[in-house]
């Protein structure tokens, strides 16, 4: 069962096979080939996608000096977009049908000033869901 931080619950969604090295990405592809089988299991720190991340040391982020401060309130506020808790045990499919009612937050909070933000607008459920959140922007002017 993979085990899963809170934004990884939803930042997964747009992997489409970049990412730090091929032995990072190949895990990502494993990760996410697992969560059709079986449910996630939620943490509250390190996962699965952290456990082949250059910059995890023991168990905290070092990409940079508030990375794992930073990850952390990302997470948190992850699980209370999508409703979950750590140690629940959840299904992707229903994190996948949750995951477009959040994206306009999500997007503007983290998306906006991620560093993956060109690797995710490859991603075709990205490019969707960011031109539907266009829509709704022009509509309501």
């Amino acid at each position: 069962m993979p085990e899963l931080r809170g934004h990884h619950l939803i930042c997964l969604h747009f992997f489409d096979g970049e990412g730090y090295s091929e032995t990072f990405t190949v895990n990502l592809r494993n990760i996410l080939q697992k969560t059709g089988h079986s449910p996630v299991e939620i943490c509250s720190g390190p996962d699965e996608v952290c456990a082949k991340c250059p910059y995890l040391k023991d168990t905290t982020c070092n990409y940079s000096i508030n990375a794992e401060r930073d990850i952390r309130e990302m997470d948190s506020r992850a699980l209370e977009m999508l409703n979950l808790s750590p140690g629940e045990r959840v299904g992707w499919e229903g994190i996948r049908k949750s995951v477009p009612h959040i994206f306009s937050e999500w997007y503007e909070s983290y998306c906006k000033e991620c560093e993956w933000i060109t690797a995710c607008r490859k991603n075709t459920l990205f490019q969707g869901l960011l031109s539907d959140k266009k829509s709704d922007i022009t509509e309501g002017e």
